[in-house]
């Protein structure tokens, strides 16, 4: 590590919580509520989903609305089935994501199951036939002039997704942003400015990584054991969120004996007001009324044609 390097310290540690979503899903809620988006702006909710157990997933997210917001759906085991209210639909594999923007409103459904024999030989070839069906959903808000925009979904496959490897041999998945000149396949158009990492850490290894000044990054651990804050004591584990002060120019992470892997995520916070109900996220209660009577009067998808890019 530079000694000149100004490292940012950890602010807030949240811990995953138990909790069933959908019709029935368990997970675990990292990030939600508006005491956690007041810290994580422009940051929402981050879910850990998935188990091996298929009665703990199979009852998946059926039909639900949203608005306001960005969704992003990231898999590591099994798949997930995707559809909208346009008629648009897929399914996600390992390592594909999912970067929907709600905008204005759109019903869709996630539904996620094992693999199974008809799947990609590939696939199948590299990981089997597990019951394991493992993923994160992240949302991002939306600044309020964008509230209303048109609903869009791109998928992005697992193999177009860049990897680059550090100097230090750790291993970074470029989903958004940008590292050692090699930019992620999503770039945001609504003033976020999101910063999506996947990082795979070797033992006895370093990782630093340069935040834009004023924005929000946090990190959050899915494996092994990973230290921060140099000159500090203690370690951090999987389940665990990490939220770096506005002090600092580097998020930096070291591994001892253990390697480590954790999504690393930083964006331009968007400093409005917060009103939220459920999957909807507006900038006021009328804003949330009017959501309300369009779910009730049938006028709450008012892009006909959402557009998908796959």
């Amino acid at each position: 590590m530079a000694e000149n390097m100004k490292i940012k310290k950890i602010s807030q540690v949240f811990t995953g919580k138990d909790a069933i979503d959908g019709a029935g899903v368990r997970l675990k809620r990292v990030l939600g509520g508006q005491y956690s988006a007041s810290i994580t702006d422009p940051f929402l909710l981050f879910d850990h989903f998935g188990s091996s157990k298929p009665e703990e997933y199979l009852s998946g997210f059926p039909w639900h609305p949203h608005r306001g917001i960005e969704t992003v759906t990231y898999l590591l085991e099994g798949k997930v089935y995707h559809e909208d209210s346009e008629g648009n639909s897929g399914v996600i594999f390992p390592s594909d994501l999912q970067w929907m923007t709600a905008g204005s409103g759109i019903f869709h459904q996630e539904m996620p199951k094992p693999l199974d024999e008809n799947d990609p030989d590939e696939l199948l070839k590299a990981v089997g036939l597990p019951t394991n069906v493992t993923g994160f959903q992240l949302w991002i808000n939306l600044p309020a002039k964008h509230k209303m925009t048109t609903p869009t979904y791109r998928d992005m496959k697992g193999h177009n997704i860049p990897v680059v490897e550090t100097d230090s041999a750790a291993s970074v998945k470029v989903v958004s942003g940008e590292i050692n000149g090699v930019k992620g396949p999503f770039e945001g158009a609504y003033g976020v400015d999101p910063t999506y990492l996947d990082v795979k850490m070797p033992v006895e290894s370093e990782f630093h990584y340069r935040i834009n000044p004023g924005y929000t990054s946090l990190l959050y651990i899915i494996g092994g054991k990973a230290y921060f804050d140099y000159g500090e004591e203690g370690s951090y584990n999987p389940g665990q969120a990490l939220v770096f002060s506005e002090d600092g120019e580097y998020v930096s992470v070291r591994t001892e004996d253990s390697p480590a892997r954790f999504i690393l995520l930083s964006g331009k916070p968007l400093k409005e007001p917060v009103h939220w109900y459920g999957p909807i996220v507006m900038n006021s209660d009328e804003q949330i009324r009017e959501a309300m009577l369009d779910l009730q009067k049938g006028t709450f998808v008012r892009e006909r044609n959402p557009i998908f890019v796959g």
